[in-house]
């Protein structure tokens, strides 16, 4: 008689649930030709006895292999391997005389069809197991302001207009976000109303569909030879060919592009990234004359245009833009938190209407309920007064860093204090082997990330990056102890 005793056990922790693992007993003994079509099972009762479940684990089991096809009810006389399932199942005597090990699920290994190589995808996150995640230019989401944020979600849900906001939407994203972003923006000088800006799932995707607009196979895209690899690689996906061009003290050396014939360029002029420098306003003014002249694209990627803490932040480029040749991206990711991935793109109401009809075949809409209860953070004000308490809060822990770094490692890390911004960037003395100092950071539960994390040529550069805003004064302090420690071993 058939069983199945043998091939089911109760679930680990945290395992899949024990109804599901008798379905996939089953279901790979349909597979094996161990059950045949037409083969008749024991009842939900009977199989319960004999593997020694509640029987309303067994009724669940199968009734997802009903839902599947692999078995079939049929009233009174039970239920039986459906003759509607799986194509060419193998017959039981010959399985019995030429047994095969399990296959592994279809799909999981490998496919009968030829994929197109992706290259993996660039790292953002540092290593798991560091306790001090230096590498990473990310908010403190510790700081956010949970109660708020949870009410304004509520009101959300309880609005009378909740129906709609639970329905389809535009994939522009919620109105009532892009009204409110469109009076964030023109805080910031752009002169922009709701129908110029687009919501999107982060920043990322904005830089993916801004590309895929831009981008023929072929075409040359302007990157900063250092600079922020995922956006790099969204304009590679799209088909571009990547021309890194040179930064110096004032940021992007625009004299270089002339030299070429790029379709785009990206840029993150406010605080560079990685290195955090300001392009200068001459340098604004000749890239934008460049841009108008050449019908050069370009991608202004403002990603934490809040947190200037001397004087006031510099305006966009997009903000003196009377070329409209500027696609300008934002997210509110810095202010808030990665996970709740609200960005938006501001641009000519024509490259707005041609990116949602993109976003529409790969994400019909943002989640609604989530934009509406941002847009009442920024309608309340409660996004500024968010933001005026982080930059209070993250300027007091550029300037924690500054002295642990005076104090641990002076003379072997030089900077200049950054007028913004939630990281360092610090020149590494030429005496110090950074792999060898980075191993022992992270030995030490420190990670670091050095300048070939960031350059298009990954070719070692003697420069570190310190991220400072989601660690306290005393996280800071120990991880620059612990980095002293590192490189104090990496020279014996």
């Amino acid at each position: 008689m058939w069983s199945i005793a043998r091939t089911v056990s109760r679930p680990r922790p945290g395992g899949a649930a024990l109804f599901a693992r008798i379905a996939d007993a089953i279901a790979d003994d349909i597979r094996r030709g161990t059950l045949r079509t037409g083969d008749r099972l024991p009842s939900t009762r009977e199989l319960a006895r004999q593997l020694d479940v509640n029987r309303n684990t067994v009724v669940a089991a199968f009734d997802e292999l009903l839902a599947q096809g692999w078995l079939v009810a049929r009233g009174a006389r039970g239920t039986f391997v459906a003759e509607t399932g799986p194509p060419a199942l193998p017959a039981r005597a010959r399985r019995r005389s030429n047994p095969q090990p399990k296959a592994s699920v279809p799909g999981r290994a490998a496919t009968a069809f030829a994929l197109r190589p992706i290259a993996p995808t660039i790292p953002t996150l540092g290593p798991p197991t560091a306790t001090y995640q230096l590498s990473l230019g990310i908010p403190d989401t510790r700081l956010l302001p949970h109660a708020v944020l949870a009410r304004a979600y509520r009101r959300a849900l309880h609005a009378p207009a909740r129906r709609a906001i639970l329905d389809y939407g535009p994939p522009h994203g919620a109105p009532r976000l892009r009204a409110a972003i469109a009076t964030y923006l023109r805080g910031r000088g752009l002169s922009v109303d709701a129908d110029d800006v687009m919501i999107t799932r982060g920043s990322q995707m904005a830089l993916d569909l801004a590309a895929r607009l831009l981008i023929r196979p072929g075409d040359v895209a302007a990157v900063e030879e250092l600079g922020y690899q995922p956006a790099w690689r969204a304009l590679e996906e799209a088909g571009a060919t990547l021309a890194p061009v040179a930064l110096d003290h004032a940021g992007l050396v625009v004299d270089r592009l002339p030299g070429i014939a790029a379709r785009c360029l990206y840029t993150t002029p406010h605080h560079q990234y990685p290195t955090t420098v300001l392009m200068s306003p001459a340098r604004r003014l000749a890239l934008l004359a460049h841009a108008h002249r050449a019908g050069l694209a370009i991608i202004e990627d403002d990603y934490d245009h809040e947190f200037h803490f001397d004087g006031r932040p510099v305006a966009p480029l997009a903000a003196s833009d009377h070329g409209r040749s500027v696609i300008y991206v934002g997210t509110l990711s810095k202010i808030l938190a990665p996970g709740l991935r609200i960005g938006f793109v501001a641009a000519a109401r024509s490259v707005i209407e041609q990116l949602a009809r993109l976003r529409g075949s790969m994400d019909r809409q943002g989640d609604q309920v989530l934009e509406t209860a941002i847009a009442e953070l920024i309608e309340d004000g409660e996004l500024r007064r968010h933001a005026r308490k982080m930059r209070r809060i993250y300027a007091a822990r550029r300037d924690a860093l500054v002295t642990a770094l005076d104090r641990e490692l002076r003379g072997a890390v030089s900077f200049d204090l950054p007028p913004g911004g939630i990281t360092l960037w610090a020149r590494v003395a030429p005496d110090i082997r950074l792999e060898r100092w980075g191993q022992r950071a992270l030995d030490r539960g420190v990670a670091v990330a050095f300048a070939s994390t960031f350059a298009h040529d990954r070719a070692p550069r003697p420069f570190v990056r310190f991220g400072f805003a989601h660690l306290d004064e005393a996280e800071l302090a120990d991880a620059v102890k612990r980095l002293r420690r590192a490189l104090d071993d990496s020279r014996r």
